[in-house]
């Protein structure tokens, strides 16, 4: 007996603005969630005092690794459901689903115990010492065993995603969001843990978040896609689809990571630890500024992998495009109300008389890197094309072109070849991410023109 559609799926196969426009939403909700959430949190662990914080920011590396490999796991897995789904072939669909979970998982665990036993050795080669040390290796200890749970809720709301069930997909994120939020004062004061309080808040949140997943999946079994573990075949093939497109989103989101090490030194030589100071308070809004962005390129992956699956390309076509537009209009109103309201913002990070000084320089800096925000819609989105349609390893390349030769080049030859100073590196960040966006919009509209030759043959 042929499994009904679920509402996500009818969605998915259905008009793809509506569909794009639906989808989207609840995602954002659940993004802004998760923002507010690692907000919240830093500021629970800043009334440790500099020591908890220093641990915590020692540990931020390696937990966006592991933040990389669940999410670029969950992204190869959603996309490739997305993809059966359109090409109405239900049982690839569910062997995605079940080879996402085992291979997550296994990769989980093999990150945790090849990490666990050198955590002192990484550390003390990273610079920590004394208290810092000994907190930090108790947070990742924590941490780190828990890894499975954090792979399991993202792959878990990936399938869900994939399926187009972005609903129970929020769901999930402002429940684990608000749950977290609640437990950080109780663990970190209330019981008196410290930092490793911090660690236990994520991980029994995250645990729970699993917990509802798993009941959905495995137990109510309402979702379109069955995962029967009974039934498993090792399938190869899947799991170079799944890896073709989730190692590449991976290594997209550690280069980020690499190319932030590399600024930081270009912004120490042209504007000291000012300059660090200025770039991280208008880093973090800009970050907040993109939530929508990254709601709106989750469900064109989704939107996009159905309609490549059916061999839609027209579909696939007006997907990208509506998706460009929606992002666009969102980003110019959001720069806009950044240039208007940006001596407001920067009194948020200014409002002492240890950094006041740099109000003025904050100010500028908020007017000037805000405006790549309408068009970075041009990138992601065709980063989500690619996703959709199986080409991780392009969707790779846009972000190591755009975030690592283009924004490093133009920031180094602005800021200390031509001598601008920390204006320079500003102005080389912005022309970096625009330069990038228009060449991510030619790269897409090429390889859209490609698929309605290749499905004209």
């Amino acid at each position: 007996m042929e499994k009904e559609l679920t509402e996500g799926v009818k969605f998915l196969s259905g008009e793809p603005k509506r569909a794009v426009l639906k989808l989207s939403f609840p995602m954002i909700i659940g993004m802004v969630a998760h923002s507010l959430y690692s907000l919240v949190d830093g500021i629970w662990v800043a009334g440790l005092g500099s020591n908890a914080l220093a641990a915590i920011g020692l540990f931020f590396p390696i937990f966006m690794v592991v933040v990389s490999l669940a999410s670029g796991i969950g992204i190869g897995g959603s996309a490739g459901i997305s993809r059966k789904i359109g090409a109405k072939d239900k049982e690839m669909a569910d062997l995605f689903a079940i080879h996402t979970f085992i291979l997550g998982i296994f990769i989980g665990i093999l990150f945790s115990l090849g990490m666990l036993p050198f955590l002192k050795k990484i550390f003390v080669s990273m610079g920590a010492k004394g208290e810092v040390l000994k907190l930090v290796i108790g947070y990742a200890k924590i941490f780190l065993c828990g890894t499975v749970i954090l792979v399991f809720a993202n792959i878990g709301g990936g399938i869900l995603r994939g399926e187009g069930d972005t609903k129970r997909a929020m769901y999930v994120m402002v429940f684990g969001s608000a749950l977290n939020i609640i437990l950080d004062p109780i663990f970190i004061y209330k019981l008196k843990m410290g930092v490793k309080g911090a660690a236990f808040a994520s991980i029994i949140s995250l645990f729970l978040s699993s917990l509802i997943i798993g009941y959905w999946l495995f137990i109510k079994k309402d979702t379109y896609v069955d995962i029967k573990f009974s039934s498993f075949r090792l399938n190869g093939e899947v799991i170079k689809e799944i890896l073709r497109v989730g190692i590449p989103a991976c290594f997209s989101q550690i280069s980020m990571s690499l190319a932030g090490f590399f600024l930081n030194m270009i912004i120490i030589k042209t504007g000291g630890m000012d300059g660090i100071a200025i770039f991280t308070s208008v880093w973090r809004i800009i970050m907040l500024a993109l939530v929508p962005l990254m709601g709106i390129g989750m469900s064109v992956t989704s939107v996009v992998g159905a309609a490549y699956g059916a061999k839609d390309i027209v579909k696939l076509k007006r997907s990208y495009f509506y998706g460009i537009k929606l992002g666009m209009i969102i980003e110019s109103i959001v720069f806009f109300l950044i240039i208007i309201f940006s001596p407001q913002i920067s009194h948020l990070f200014t409002y002492s008389k240890k950094t006041i000084h740099i109000s003025e320089d904050l100010i500028k800096a908020f007017r000037i890197l805000s405006g790549f925000l309408p068009a970075v819609p041009l990138s992601r989105l065709t980063v989500s094309l690619f996703q959709g349609i199986g080409n991780g390893e392009k969707a790779f390349f846009l972000a190591f072109l755009r975030t690592i030769i283009l924004q490093l080049f133009f920031s180094y030859l602005f800021g200390i070849l031509l001598n601008f100073g920390i204006s320079g590196v500003w102005c080389g960040i912005l022309s970096s991410h625009i330069l990038g966006s228009l060449i991510a919009l030619i790269w897409g509209m090429l390889t859209i023109q490609r698929l309605f030759k290749s499905h004209l043959k």
